[in-house]
């Protein structure tokens, strides 16, 4: 829902530059250049710095594809940036993937023979002796 009021504010700003300087005092191209900047700086400051904010703290808008082949484990947030756990049992490996701000940095990990599907017998235990 944040997303959305983010894109309608942007919007109805730069369409207000277009109205009140271009209509009213007829000044039409420093309305282009200025609806044209504010759609740009809205666009950059979104995918750079709020997508990721308001999908965390929000719950904004956002979709990440699992790659083809694995199979999505788990994600977890470290400060702003979504880490993305997925296995590839082809290849028997675990990846860690991370999605910074604007894909900027991206790191990966990954783990070979994890194999976190498999079921592990658990340990007995004899909690009756000290």
């Amino acid at each position: 829902m944040v997303t959305y009021l983010y894109w309608i504010t942007i919007l109805a700003v730069a369409f207000s530059l277009l109205y009140f300087i271009g209509y009213r005092i007829e000044k039409w191209k420093i309305a282009a250049i200025g609806c044209v900047s504010v759609l740009i700086i809205g666009f950059l400051a979104y995918h750079f710095h709020f997508q990721q904010v308001f999908v965390k703290r929000y719950g904004g808008v956002m979709s990440i594809d699992v790659p083809e082949g694995e199979l999505h484990i788990t994600s977890t947030w470290k400060d702003d940036n979504l880490w993305i756990e997925n296995y590839d049992p082809k290849t028997n490996t675990c990846h860690f993937r991370e999605y910074s701000r604007g894909n900027l940095l991206q790191g990966q990990v990954s783990i070979k023979n994890c194999n976190p599907l498999l079921r592990h017998e658990p340990k007995n235990i004899d909690l009756t002796q000290p």
